[in-house]
Protein backbone atom coordinates (compact mmCIF):
# COMPACT_ATOMS: atom_id res chain seq x y z
CA UNK A 1 0.00 0.00 0.00
CA UNK A 2 3.11 2.65 0.76
CA UNK A 3 4.33 1.59 -2.63
CA UNK A 4 0.96 2.22 -4.40
CA UNK A 5 0.81 5.91 -1.82
CA UNK A 6 4.31 6.91 -3.64
CA UNK A 7 3.30 5.92 -7.29
CA UNK A 8 -0.16 7.88 -7.20
CA UNK A 9 0.79 11.39 -9.19
CA UNK A 10 -2.83 12.79 -7.56
CA UNK A 11 -1.69 11.64 -3.86
CA UNK A 12 1.77 13.24 -4.36
CA UNK A 13 0.41 16.29 -5.38
CA UNK A 14 -1.86 16.61 -2.32
CA UNK A 15 -4.99 16.34 -4.02
CA UNK A 16 -7.94 14.00 -3.18
CA UNK A 17 -10.24 13.06 -5.85
CA UNK A 18 -13.17 12.34 -3.96
CA UNK A 19 -12.97 16.00 -2.15
CA UNK A 20 -12.63 17.58 -5.88
CA UNK A 21 -15.27 15.34 -7.41
CA UNK A 22 -17.77 16.39 -4.68
CA UNK A 23 -16.97 20.06 -4.93
CA UNK A 24 -17.15 19.34 -9.40
CA UNK A 25 -20.49 18.22 -8.42
CA UNK A 26 -21.90 20.99 -6.17
CA UNK A 27 -20.75 23.80 -8.20
CA UNK A 28 -21.98 22.35 -11.51
CA UNK A 29 -25.27 20.74 -9.55
CA UNK A 30 -27.89 23.16 -11.67
CA UNK A 31 -26.71 21.75 -14.87
CA UNK A 32 -26.46 18.10 -14.05
CA UNK A 33 -29.75 16.09 -14.91
CA UNK A 34 -30.57 18.79 -17.01
CA UNK A 35 -31.65 18.37 -21.02
CA UNK A 36 -30.38 21.00 -23.08
CA UNK A 37 -32.04 21.44 -26.46
CA UNK A 38 -31.36 24.08 -29.18
CA UNK A 39 -33.47 27.41 -29.79
CA UNK A 40 -36.22 27.99 -32.14
CA UNK A 41 -34.33 29.29 -35.59
CA UNK A 42 -36.42 32.80 -35.65
CA UNK A 43 -35.29 34.77 -38.62
CA UNK A 44 -34.64 38.57 -38.12
CA UNK A 45 -36.87 40.08 -41.14
CA UNK A 46 -40.82 39.25 -42.19
CA UNK A 47 -40.45 35.96 -43.79
CA UNK A 48 -43.12 36.32 -46.52
CA UNK A 49 -42.48 39.71 -47.64
CA UNK A 50 -38.92 39.08 -47.19
CA UNK A 51 -39.45 36.20 -49.85
CA UNK A 52 -41.43 38.11 -52.54
CA UNK A 53 -39.20 40.76 -52.57
CA UNK A 54 -36.39 38.35 -53.34
CA UNK A 55 -38.54 36.12 -56.04
CA UNK A 56 -38.85 39.49 -57.80
CA UNK A 57 -35.52 40.40 -57.85
CA UNK A 58 -34.63 36.17 -58.70
CA UNK A 59 -37.60 36.57 -61.76
CA UNK A 60 -35.12 39.00 -63.15
CA UNK A 61 -32.47 36.46 -63.32
CA UNK A 62 -34.71 33.80 -64.73
CA UNK A 63 -35.03 31.94 -61.18
CA UNK A 64 -38.33 30.81 -60.61
CA UNK A 65 -38.13 29.01 -57.53
CA UNK A 66 -36.45 30.05 -53.66
CA UNK A 67 -36.65 28.00 -51.16
CA UNK A 68 -37.25 29.09 -47.18
CA UNK A 69 -33.78 28.26 -46.49
CA UNK A 70 -32.44 31.22 -48.70
CA UNK A 71 -35.21 33.26 -46.88
CA UNK A 72 -33.45 32.23 -43.75
CA UNK A 73 -29.85 32.63 -44.28
CA UNK A 74 -30.59 36.44 -46.09
CA UNK A 75 -32.81 37.18 -42.96
CA UNK A 76 -29.75 36.24 -40.43
CA UNK A 77 -26.93 37.88 -43.31
CA UNK A 78 -28.73 41.31 -42.76
CA UNK A 79 -29.62 40.91 -39.10
CA UNK A 80 -25.56 40.31 -38.82
CA UNK A 81 -24.74 43.21 -41.47
CA UNK A 82 -26.64 45.32 -39.38
CA UNK A 83 -25.39 44.29 -35.94
CA UNK A 84 -21.70 45.42 -37.27
CA UNK A 85 -22.91 48.48 -39.10
CA UNK A 86 -24.15 49.59 -35.90
CA UNK A 87 -21.26 48.67 -33.47
CA UNK A 88 -18.62 50.68 -36.04
CA UNK A 89 -20.54 53.58 -36.20
CA UNK A 90 -21.12 53.57 -32.43
CA UNK A 91 -17.51 53.67 -32.17
CA UNK A 92 -16.96 56.19 -34.68
CA UNK A 93 -19.55 58.71 -31.87
CA UNK A 94 -17.57 57.78 -29.39
CA UNK A 95 -14.37 58.85 -30.70
CA UNK A 96 -16.17 61.83 -31.74
CA UNK A 97 -17.35 62.70 -28.18
CA UNK A 98 -13.99 62.17 -26.29
CA UNK A 99 -12.40 65.15 -24.98
CA UNK A 100 -8.81 65.74 -24.85
CA UNK A 101 -8.78 68.85 -22.62
CA UNK A 102 -7.79 67.27 -19.39
CA UNK A 103 -5.44 65.05 -20.49
CA UNK A 104 -1.72 65.70 -19.92
CA UNK A 105 -0.62 64.14 -23.06
CA UNK A 106 -2.65 66.68 -25.54
CA UNK A 107 -2.05 70.32 -25.90
CA UNK A 108 -4.47 72.68 -27.47
CA UNK A 109 -2.97 73.72 -30.76
CA UNK A 110 -5.36 76.06 -32.33
CA UNK A 111 -8.94 77.02 -30.80
CA UNK A 112 -11.39 77.71 -33.69
CA UNK A 113 -14.35 78.51 -31.33
CA UNK A 114 -12.49 81.66 -29.59
CA UNK A 115 -11.70 82.77 -33.24
CA UNK A 116 -15.00 82.74 -34.36
CA UNK A 117 -16.40 84.48 -31.73
CA UNK A 118 -13.29 86.94 -32.30
CA UNK A 119 -14.57 87.73 -35.53
CA UNK A 120 -18.60 88.03 -34.67
CA UNK A 121 -17.37 90.36 -32.38
CA UNK A 122 -15.47 92.80 -34.90
CA UNK A 123 -18.33 92.74 -37.23
CA UNK A 124 -20.71 93.56 -34.50
CA UNK A 125 -18.40 96.35 -33.59
CA UNK A 126 -18.32 97.41 -37.44
CA UNK A 127 -21.96 97.34 -37.51
CA UNK A 128 -22.38 99.21 -35.11
CA UNK A 129 -20.04 101.56 -35.97
CA UNK A 130 -21.72 101.83 -39.34
CA UNK A 131 -25.20 102.28 -37.46
CA UNK A 132 -24.31 105.26 -35.33
CA UNK A 133 -22.97 107.07 -38.75
CA UNK A 134 -25.89 106.92 -40.29
CA UNK A 135 -27.99 107.38 -37.51
CA UNK A 136 -25.86 110.59 -37.28
CA UNK A 137 -26.36 111.55 -41.02
CA UNK A 138 -30.23 111.06 -40.44
CA UNK A 139 -30.11 113.24 -36.83
CA UNK A 140 -28.37 116.19 -39.08
CA UNK A 141 -30.92 115.64 -41.81
CA UNK A 142 -33.89 115.83 -39.48
CA UNK A 143 -32.27 119.20 -38.32
CA UNK A 144 -31.62 121.29 -41.14
CA UNK A 145 -34.03 124.21 -41.61
CA UNK A 146 -33.27 124.72 -45.45
CA UNK A 147 -36.11 125.75 -47.56
CA UNK A 148 -35.44 124.22 -50.78
CA UNK A 149 -35.32 120.51 -50.37
CA UNK A 150 -34.85 118.27 -52.95
CA UNK A 151 -35.78 114.40 -52.96
CA UNK A 152 -32.59 113.48 -51.38
CA UNK A 153 -32.87 115.40 -48.06
CA UNK A 154 -36.48 114.89 -47.68
CA UNK A 155 -36.41 110.90 -48.56
CA UNK A 156 -33.66 111.42 -45.37
CA UNK A 157 -36.09 113.14 -43.44
CA UNK A 158 -38.66 110.74 -42.95
CA UNK A 159 -36.10 108.17 -42.68
CA UNK A 160 -34.43 109.90 -39.59
CA UNK A 161 -38.46 110.37 -38.22
CA UNK A 162 -39.29 106.32 -39.02
CA UNK A 163 -36.10 105.90 -37.13
CA UNK A 164 -36.86 107.91 -34.11
CA UNK A 165 -40.35 106.57 -33.96
CA UNK A 166 -39.14 103.04 -33.63
CA UNK A 167 -36.43 103.94 -31.15
CA UNK A 168 -39.28 105.30 -28.76
CA UNK A 169 -41.42 102.17 -29.70
CA UNK A 170 -38.31 99.95 -28.53
CA UNK A 171 -37.98 102.28 -25.67
CA UNK A 172 -41.60 101.71 -24.50
CA UNK A 173 -41.75 97.79 -25.08
CA UNK A 174 -38.57 97.39 -22.96
CA UNK A 175 -40.25 99.74 -19.96
CA UNK A 176 -43.45 97.98 -20.10
CA UNK A 177 -42.02 94.41 -19.95
CA UNK A 178 -39.84 95.63 -16.76
CA UNK A 179 -43.15 97.10 -15.03
CA UNK A 180 -44.57 93.42 -15.98
CA UNK A 181 -41.07 91.48 -14.04
CA UNK A 182 -41.89 93.99 -11.35
CA UNK A 183 -45.54 93.01 -10.87
CA UNK A 184 -44.73 89.10 -11.26
CA UNK A 185 -42.03 89.75 -8.90
CA UNK A 186 -39.33 86.92 -8.18
CA UNK A 187 -39.68 83.50 -9.49
CA UNK A 188 -40.23 81.01 -6.91
CA UNK A 189 -38.02 77.75 -6.99
CA UNK A 190 -40.88 74.66 -7.69
CA UNK A 191 -40.77 72.08 -5.15
CA UNK A 192 -40.04 69.62 -7.97
CA UNK A 193 -36.69 71.33 -8.74
CA UNK A 194 -35.44 70.81 -4.89
CA UNK A 195 -32.94 68.37 -4.54
CA UNK A 196 -33.97 65.07 -2.82
CA UNK A 197 -37.11 65.18 -4.29
CA UNK A 198 -39.09 62.53 -6.66
CA UNK A 199 -41.73 62.56 -8.72
CA UNK A 200 -44.40 59.84 -8.09
CA UNK A 201 -47.54 60.45 -10.04
CA UNK A 202 -47.05 64.10 -9.77
CA UNK A 203 -46.26 64.48 -6.15
CA UNK A 204 -42.93 65.00 -4.82
CA UNK A 205 -41.66 62.29 -1.95
CA UNK A 206 -38.54 63.08 -0.43
CA UNK A 207 -36.04 60.84 -0.04
CA UNK A 208 -33.28 62.59 2.03
CA UNK A 209 -34.14 62.16 5.52
CA UNK A 210 -37.00 60.22 7.43
CA UNK A 211 -38.84 62.95 9.01
CA UNK A 212 -39.67 64.65 5.50
CA UNK A 213 -41.06 61.78 3.91
CA UNK A 214 -40.56 58.90 6.41
CA UNK A 215 -38.47 56.54 3.96
CA UNK A 216 -35.32 56.32 6.52
CA UNK A 217 -32.53 58.17 7.10
CA UNK A 218 -29.05 58.61 5.57
CA UNK A 219 -27.92 60.41 2.26
CA UNK A 220 -30.01 60.70 -0.75
CA UNK A 221 -29.47 57.84 -2.76
CA UNK A 222 -27.90 58.40 -5.93
CA UNK A 223 -30.18 56.76 -9.42
CA UNK A 224 -26.92 56.07 -11.85
CA UNK A 225 -27.66 57.59 -15.09
CA UNK A 226 -28.09 55.60 -18.57
CA UNK A 227 -25.48 56.78 -21.21
CA UNK A 228 -26.80 57.64 -24.27
CA UNK A 229 -25.14 57.49 -27.44
CA UNK A 230 -26.55 59.57 -30.01
CA UNK A 231 -25.14 59.03 -34.06
CA UNK A 232 -25.85 61.55 -36.25
CA UNK A 233 -25.89 62.17 -40.46
CA UNK A 234 -22.16 62.89 -39.88
CA UNK A 235 -21.46 59.92 -38.14
CA UNK A 236 -22.98 57.24 -40.82
CA UNK A 237 -21.29 59.62 -43.50
CA UNK A 238 -17.74 59.29 -41.81
CA UNK A 239 -18.29 55.71 -41.73
CA UNK A 240 -19.67 55.16 -45.27
CA UNK A 241 -16.56 57.26 -46.56
CA UNK A 242 -14.24 54.49 -44.80
CA UNK A 243 -16.05 51.61 -45.78
CA UNK A 244 -14.76 50.24 -49.59
CA UNK A 245 -18.42 49.22 -50.79
CA UNK A 246 -20.06 52.69 -49.84
CA UNK A 247 -17.73 54.83 -50.34
CA UNK A 248 -18.88 55.35 -54.36
CA UNK A 249 -22.10 54.55 -53.66
CA UNK A 250 -25.50 56.61 -54.50
CA UNK A 251 -26.44 56.45 -50.55
CA UNK A 252 -22.98 58.34 -49.54
CA UNK A 253 -23.98 60.95 -52.07
CA UNK A 254 -27.71 61.37 -51.18
CA UNK A 255 -26.76 61.77 -47.48
CA UNK A 256 -24.01 64.76 -48.31
CA UNK A 257 -26.07 66.49 -50.42
CA UNK A 258 -28.99 66.45 -47.52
Amino acid sequence: RDDDDINDVASMAGVNLNEESARIMATNSDLVGTQMQSCKDEPFLAAIPLHKRILETAKKLGITDVPAEVVTFISHATQSRLRTVIEKVTVITQHRMESYKDDEWYEQATDVRSQLKFFEQLERLEKQRKDEQEREILLKAAKSRSRQEDPEQARLKQKAKEMQQQELAQMRQRDANLTALAAIGPRKKRKLDAPGLLTIGGEGVGLCGGSQAGLGTGSPRQYPRQKITRVNLRDFIFYMEQERDMSHSLLLYRALLK
